[in-house]
């Protein structure tokens, strides 16, 4: 009896675990996904690595902001009504 409780929790056991470090690394992959999606890149930099205080990467006026920021608004509240 102790026998068959022993696989009996080995296998419960084994089970939780791989299901716990499968949804870390998935966790894990989704981050990075998000961190290389929200990179932005850099303005222009001259020769000797110092910024030139041009940015290229900035919106030029405030309603090319509004735009970007009413479409990120969008996709958030479309990803949260999944």
């Amino acid at each position: 009896m102790n026998q068959i409780l022993n696989m009996f929790m080995r296998l419960v056991m084994r089970k939780m675990m791989s299901k716990g470090i499968d949804a870390g690394f998935k966790g894990a992959s989704g981050m990075a996904r998000r961190r290389k999606q929200q990179q932005q890149p850099m303005g222009e930099i001259d020769d000797y690595g110092n910024p030139t205080g041009r940015s290229g990467s900035t919106p030029k006026d405030t309603s090319e902001r509004d735009r970007i920021r009413a479409e990120r608004r969008a996709r958030r509240a479309a990803r949260q009504q999944d």
